[in-house]
């Protein structure tokens, strides 16, 4: 969560954004959008570089903001070189390709020439072709004018793992209330899209294999990417303790990739090309892993945030999703977000407000009653309504915490009617942290290291920074499967702490 942030919806700008554009971001299709009436593989209009350009700043603020430095440098020209291939336009530098600074594995790319992954994704790539395969794969969606062409009526696709959202669904089904509420809880950090058919996905990994083998890559690189992918997504809901393996990473919005990995190889066949694997290497060494301090980070059932100076426990079984407007608290019993509004020194007011949003200006969402209270030394107070969406009673919670004069952090929660207490917990764990607890918050980064002949799996997996599944971490972020070894004198990516 940014300390940048200071509302729980999108700027009436990105809103509008969000019903208009195509591409990869887009949520609504119309005869209007730009795009819709291009023949596929077509360069950019003018039209479609307006469009781009206009909202540029805007997706990267939403997405995590934008890296600079050598590894950003190296991204973008990979990007552009791969991107080039598409015929889009005749020029590298006619593609604008952003390094996102971002703990979700994404990407994603825009009509007028604008490619963006996160550096996430990066971390789990292993080699140089791995990158301009899920680039290449992004630029064929917008070449082939996908969600230009795509159904007026396909359903929207709710942020992976973002719980209010989510839950909406399960609970508040499609009633008026549900859809507000899941509009209202938008995180920024994670892939805002409408899901492509499989036709479309299987169309752009098979552009994206085309444009790998005419820029002289392994064509081989887009199957290996997927596979990651699939095996990142299922050792994080083994992590998590979810049975769902699609969610909340970036390819709940590409469909299953484990299914696309056969057809992809199928796709290369015999034909070969370079990978630059310790190129791509060496290019992000010390890149950073994980959550930024600056937004706050997750460690276990913990967030901690050392520039805000707050920290919170989420309650046992649930687990986190940082974004950039909120923090995701997710389980069978509930769902939550913490994240802020604007205050002005008056906790009732704020709690009414974050209800009005939660409901609509329609809705008439307000609590019952609003009770004082102190958390941890902290002037706090908290409100709940009671919401029969036709089926069921649902209850939604605020409470809210003064952190000074003119800020305050609060829960949102829904919950089944009469299990609000499920979040007490994690409403009574808000805290201040003092300036040697912020200060003791170290990011994760990758670091590359050489295969000695002594090494192993497990040696290596041990220097790993994390308490669990170091092994299996070790093993997703470097495509090592079953039973794969260590090769003497090639290099491998660990994670450590580091400034």
């Amino acid at each position: 969560m940014s300390h940048r942030v200071r509302a729980v919806r999108l700027s009436t700008r990105i809103k509008g954004l969000l019903a208009a554009t195509s591409a990869s971001l887009a949520l609504a299709a119309c005869a209007s959008v730009p795009g819709a009436n291009i023949a596929p593989g077509s360069p950019i209009t003018q039209a479609e570089a307006q469009q781009g350009a206009e909202y540029h700043e805007q997706f990267v603020a939403e997405f995590g903001g934008e890296m600079s430095g050598p590894q950003a440098r190296y991204v973008s020209q990979v990007g552009q070189n791969i991107a080039v291939q598409s015929g889009l336009a005749t020029s590298p530098t006619a593609f604008d390709v952003t390094l996102l600074n971002s703990s979700v594995n994404n990407a994603f790319a825009v009509p007028g020439g604008y490619v963006y992954a996160t550096r996430q994704l990066v971390t789990l790539m292993n080699n140089e072709a791995e990158l301009a395969a899920v680039l290449g794969h992004e630029v064929g969606h917008v070449a082939a004018r996908h969600s230009a062409r795509r159904q007026a009526a396909a359903q929207r696709n709710q942020l992976g793992g973002l719980g209010i959202a989510i839950l909406s669904q399960v609970l508040l089904g499609n009633s008026a209330l549900g859809n507000t509420i899941a509009q209202g809880a938008v995180q920024g950090s994670q892939m805002l899209t409408l899901s492509y058919s499989r036709s479309q996905e299987t169309e752009a990994d098979e552009l994206g294999i085309q444009y790998l083998e005419s820029a002289g890559y392994d064509p081989h690189a887009m199957a290996s990417l997927l596979s990651s992918l699939a095996a990142q997504n299922a050792l994080d809901a083994q992590l998590q303790g979810r049975a769902n393996a699609t969610i909340p990473e970036w390819a709940s919005t590409h469909p299953d990739p484990a299914s696309r990995v056969q057809y992809a190889m199928q796709l290369a066949g015999n034909r070969t090309g370079v990978v630059n694997r310790d190129s791509f290497l060496n290019n992000i060494d010390g890149l950073m892993y994980g959550d930024d301090p600056a937004q706050g980070i997750i460690e276990g059932r913990q967030f901690i945030h050392p520039e805000l100076r707050l920290s919170f426990t989420a309650p046992e079984g649930f687990y986190m999703v940082n974004g950039t407007r909120a923090v995701s608290i997710n389980g069978d019993a509930g769902k939550a977000q913490m994240t802020t509004a604007a205050f002005s020194g008056n906790l009732d007011s704020y709690i009414r407000s974050v209800f009005q949003a939660i409901g609509g200006q329609n809705a008439n969402l307000a609590p019952a009653s609003i009770q004082r209270t102190t958390v941890n030394g902290l002037t706090a107070a908290y409100g709940m309504a009671r919401v029969n969406n036709g089926q069921q009673q649902i209850d939604v919670t605020v409470f809210a915490y003064e952190f000074a004069p003119n800020q305050a952090f609060h829960f949102q929660a829904i919950t089944p009617a009469g299990q609000a207490g499920v979040f007490n917990e994690m409403f009574n764990s808000m805290r201040r942290i003092n300036a040697s607890e912020a200060n003791a918050v170290v990011p994760r980064r990758v670091d590359v290291v050489t295969a000695q002949r002594s090494d192993t799996v497990a040696t290596l997996a041990r220097r790993m920074a994390y308490a669990d599944g170091q092994e299996a971490r070790f093993r997703v972020l470097n495509g090592l499967s079953g039973n794969a070894m260590l090769v003497p004198g090639q290099q491998y990516k660990i994670v450590v702490r580091s400034n």
